[in-house]
């Protein structure tokens, strides 16, 4: 039978947590579901602990080859039968009502092609918080809203692929880019943003956990802040010019000042000026990320959300 919903989880070579990932899945308190999981190319553990998954609505696609994860997530989207398509990664997991209230809201949307997300508990080993800290305002632009920042904590604005929620059709018509090797998923969401009858709509109750400090380095997360600079500027038609110079001024100088490379100061600050609109905070968090290590800044970051309590409990009912 056809189900309602399909849960797509890429997934290589991590066997032990793919396996958390499929049980929020499965306990979903919507139950039309099926889970793809797409092993992106061999993977022989991986394969011999699916295998001992027994739930009919688990339905396990082994890639030939590696496309990464936008090519895994594509290919989920190409083999599953639901009408809706909910992405998970494999190293996060879900509350239990997440589709469930997220169906609900597509419901009543008056779009025909709503992308619903929702707040998430970001888990590091120093404690949970909620992203996003805000939701966009009705006529802030969605580029500004992840990619500049209005204080000095990070998830301020966050929409996050453990999140996305969308109709499978429009999925199919519009698949993730799978020639970059960063910042996939933010392209996905700026170049949806600007189609018509597409609205990204949000429930404020958080309802997945993103782990933050397990995830294994990545050619996505390592320090690159060439081709980070590269993806924004190809892509400067998608945001606007507030947002291109906070992207560069709050997102690429941690990765080039981490990396030591000084050279870059001038070169970065001058391409915000010259192409973009950076405000007074962008300035500062620039310097911030310059001149204070990043052990400091993360003390420093953790003290501040303690006194303004901006930890929340730690989740334990999954």
């Amino acid at each position: 039978m056809q189900p309602r919903v399909s849960v797509v989880i890429p997934t290589r070579n991590r066997p032990l947590l793919v396996g958390r990932a499929i049980q929020s899945a499965l306990t979903q308190t919507f139950k039309d579901i099926e889970v793809l999981v797409v092993i992106d190319g061999p993977d022989e553990a991986s394969s011999i602990e699916l295998a001992q998954i027994n739930d009919p609505r688990l339905r396990v696609i082994e890639l030939l080859n590696s496309r990464g994860g936008s090519g895994a997530r594509n290919a989920g989207v190409t083999e599953a039968k639901g009408e809706w398509i909910a992405f998970l990664d494999d190293d996060d997991e879900w509350l239990p009502e997440k589709l469930e209230l997220q169906l609900q809201v597509s419901k009543n949307s008056n779009y025909l092609f709503p992308v619903i997300t929702c707040s998430l508990i970001a888990r590091t080993p120093r404690g949970d918080y909620v992203w996003p800290r805000r939701l966009p305002s009705p006529t802030e632009s969605i580029s500004e809203y992840l990619l500049t920042r209005n204080s000095l904590f990070r998830g301020e604005g966050s929409i996050q692929t453990s999140t996305f929620f969308a109709k499978r059709n429009f999925l199919l018509n519009n698949p993730f880019n799978e020639n970059l090797i960063k910042h996939q998923d933010t392209e996905w969401v700026l170049r949806a943003s600007t189609l018509e009858d597409v609205k990204f709509e949000f429930l404020e109750q958080p309802l997945a956990i993103h782990y933050i400090e397990d995830r294994q380095i990545t050619v996505s997360s390592k320090n690159n802040w060439r081709y980070s600079l590269n993806w924004i500027q190809n892509n400067k038609y998608l945001v606007t010019p507030r947002a291109y110079a906070g992207f560069i001024l709050t997102h690429i100088s941690p990765e080039a000042s981490e990396q030591g490379d000084w050279k870059a100061f001038a070169f970065l600050l001058n391409e915000a000026i010259k192409f973009g609109q950076p405000k007074p905070i962008d300035f500062l968090i620039y310097i911030a990320m310059w001149l204070i290590p990043r052990g400091t800044r993360r003390s420093l970051r953790d003290f501040l959300k303690l006194k303004l309590n901006l930890f929340t409990q730690p989740v334990s009912n999954i």
